[in-house]
């Protein structure tokens, strides 16, 4: 086992800054995720950390030591990628016990290693089998017990579960998790799919353009977003942002949306808020689409709106609500019952507003039930 270090990692093709100053400490043994859209920068970093690239400026520690003129055969590292490359003309016995075979090992140990490690991967019953009478879950089992049995420092995989059907994502990301933990390894999975990092990561990285916009475990990065940009990347639907404009009078600062107002009275939200006024970057208010309830009737601190257009999804409906000329979605059951252009009522979790800076896009304040705050 081993950690993983990245320090101040820049990476240009041509014009291109595919990396940009990107930092990060992967701790030995931890399952950490790499979340970014196509083209932020993620199989780049998967490539230097193995040293198939060589970053411009920074360096790779693997452990304590520096890998940046290290070959990808000395790092000692295991990369699964979304392309499998198992040899068809070999047995699957022997496509696990290839990377053995490399190293001269015996022929008695190689067997009994690879008869172990199908037997924790359930495929033990397919070693005679070759690769095209195998399902695509089962060829990438066989990928991953190649990169096993060799047992390496870490594990690199690169959007490994991306060719396969929905049903089989989930069946395999249940058997990737139940095998990190069992070995305790170093894991370190790059995705688009922010199903996979929140259900797998110890940690996530959500990566940009090429640059780190924030990481921490799945539970904070996605009630505590840093910027706009990671408020959308996690969750589906994402969160909803209704441009807003501030007023302070008093000891009352007043959030102002066209379909609503928002007083604020806390101490600290307001030093914070109260800096926008007047400030032409303007105010973002947030709010996840399972933070607000629907009514058919008004009441206190219920805001007016109209229904849109409704999207059942079987187990839940996303219902599209206009509120004056912006349109957010709403979480709703299943059971739940509208029609396009018919009143109702929103009723936000006060304590579940984030708002953010429209220009940068950075996080400014995010609410909670000790937050004094009324909606008008």
């Amino acid at each position: 086992m081993a950690s993983i270090k990245l320090e101040n990692i820049t990476k240009t093709y041509k014009n291109v800054k595919a990396l940009d100053d990107v930092s990060i400490q992967i701790e030995d043994g931890e399952f950490f995720c790499i979340l970014g859209p196509p083209g932020a920068g993620k199989t780049t970093l998967l490539r230097i950390i193995v040293g198939l690239e060589k970053p411009d400026h920074g360096n790779v520690y693997i452990g304590d030591e520096i890998v940046n003129d290290l070959h990808p055969s000395k790092r000692d590292i295991a990369m699964i990628f979304q392309n499998l490359a198992l040899y068809p003309d070999k047995s699957i016995f022997d496509n696990i016990a290839f990377p053995l075979r490399q190293q001269k090992i015996d022929e008695e140990i190689i067997k009994e290693k690879v008869t172990e490690i199908a037997k924790q991967l359930k495929i033990d019953w397919m070693l005679d089998k070759l690769p095209s009478q195998l399902s695509g879950g089962e060829r990438q089992r066989v990928a991953i017990g190649r990169a096993i049995v060799r047992e390496p420092k870490a594990y690199l995989m690169d959007e490994p579960l991306s060719n396969l059907d929905a049903l089989l994502r989930l069946e395999m990301r249940v058997s990737l998790k139940e095998l990190q933990t069992k070995l305790s390894e170093t894991f370190v999975y790059v995705t688009h799919d922010q199903v996979e990092a929140l259900s797998m990561g110890d940690r996530i990285a959500i990566l940009n353009k090429g640059r780190i916009q924030q990481i921490d475990d799945p539970e904070r990065i996605y009630k505590l977003p840093k910027n706009m940009f990671v408020a959308t990347v996690l969750g589906s639907p994402p969160m909803n942002f209704l441009e807003c404009r501030v007023e302070v009078t008093g000891g009352e600062c007043r959030i102002i949306h066209e379909g609503f107002i928002l007083s604020v009275k806390d101490k600290n939200a307001i030093e914070v808020i109260g800096k926008m006024i007047g400030n032409e970057e303007g105010l973002v208010l947030g709010i996840r689409p399972e933070d607000i309830l629907l009514h058919n009737f008004g009441g206190k601190e219920r805001i007016e709106a109209e229904i849109y257009v409704t999207e059942p999804l079987g187990n839940e409906t996303i219902v599209d609500v206009k509120i004056a000329s912006n349109v957010i979605k709403v979480l709703a059951d299943s059971s739940f019952e509208g029609r396009p252009g018919q009143k109702i009522w929103i009723e936000p979790k006060k304590y579940k507003f984030h708002f953010f800076n429209k220009k940068t896009g950075d996080s400014i304040f995010h609410t909670t039930k000790e937050t004094e705050l009324e909606i008008l």
